[in-house]
């Protein structure tokens, strides 16, 4: 079982149109909306491909109740937290030639709410996945990850984190099983304050990430593909199949989905790297979160 955690999920409103001029009227051509949150789409994809998973998070409101149901039309199982007070928040995403995104902040998680999701957790059993991915809205995220993550230790669950700044800092000494930054997730953690571009600098900074307790390191670099350093010292690089990038909305969490399924289905770290790069393909290429045909499509790619 793969477990997700998403402590701010989202709807996210969806408006395509041919032009976006901010300061003038402008009118869409379609429009929809759709589940988001980095453990959430991770849910979707491993879903898609066949993986047993269980989304867990906060919701609130009437529109966390829309993305519980979306999540369950889609046949994707939850276990979710609901929060007092507030609204799961709705993210707006214009499709004009260019992307642009406007994410609002999410309900507020009073300690009782973390509470709840740990004792969700304590019933992960040896050999469960956990995910954590996305920002954590508390005042103090590193800590949250790191109680967290304790309280796991020594139970032969294995957790995977795709998350930056202090959640990850703080999950390393827990020696995670993945963690996925991206290039510029990577920089800025290392204080280079850009995205990484050379190999070299990728890797000296994954083995970094690796000696401070991160057992596989896997850095999505948008176009210029993807490396992967595994718990045996190997660095595998990748990069992408040709095809139209029409969404980047998921495309990492989609790597993370993918490395998971290919993973649990061969134990192998080369052919768990080639289905993540195959999913995070597959996304950018899509409209949406990438389907299970889609994906294994683009396997022979790589």
């Amino acid at each position: 079982m793969v477990c997700t955690v998403t402590f701010n999920p989202a709807l996210d409103y969806v408006l395509r149109m041919d032009t976006f001029r901010p300061g003038a009227l402008n009118r869409s051509k379609s429009e929809e909306l759709q589940c988001g949150g980095k453990g959430v789409n991770v849910s979707i994809v491993l879903h898609n491909l066949g993986i047993e998973t269980t989304a867990l998070g906060f919701l609130a409101g009437f529109t966390g109740q829309a993305l519980d149901q979306g999540l369950r039309r889609a046949g994707v199982r939850t276990d979710f937290i609901w929060l007092d007070e507030g609204y799961t928040r709705v993210n707006l995403k214009i499709k004009a030639g260019e992307e642009t995104e406007i994410n609002n902040p999410g309900p507020p998680i009073p300690p009782s709410a973390l509470e709840a999701l740990f004792q969700k957790l304590d019933r992960l059993r040896a050999g469960d996945i956990l995910v954590l991915a996305g920002s954590v809205p508390i005042p103090s995220p590193e800590d949250v990850c790191r109680r967290l993550l304790t309280r796991l230790e020594g139970r032969d669950i294995l957790t995977v984190i795709d998350a930056a700044g202090p959640p990850l800092r703080a999950a390393l000494p827990c020696r995670p099983f993945l963690v996925k930054p991206n290039s510029l997730e990577l920089g800025e953690f290392f204080g280079a304050g850009r995205a990484l571009r050379e190999e070299a600098e990728v890797l000296s900074c994954a083995r970094q990430l690796q000696a401070r307790g991160a057992r596989n390191v896997l850095v999505s670099m948008a176009g210029d593909g993807s490396l992967l350093l595994d718990e045996t010292g190997v660095s595998r690089r990748l990069g992408v199949p040709p095809g139209q990038v029409r969404n980047s909305v998921g495309a990492g969490d989609s790597m993370v989905a993918g490395f998971l399924a290919g993973w649990l289905e061969s134990g192998s770290y080369e052919t768990a790297h080639r289905m993540g790069a195959a999913a995070g393909s597959a996304t950018a290429f899509s409209d949406r979160l990438a389907t299970g045909p889609e994906i294994r499509a683009l396997l022979n790619a790589f």
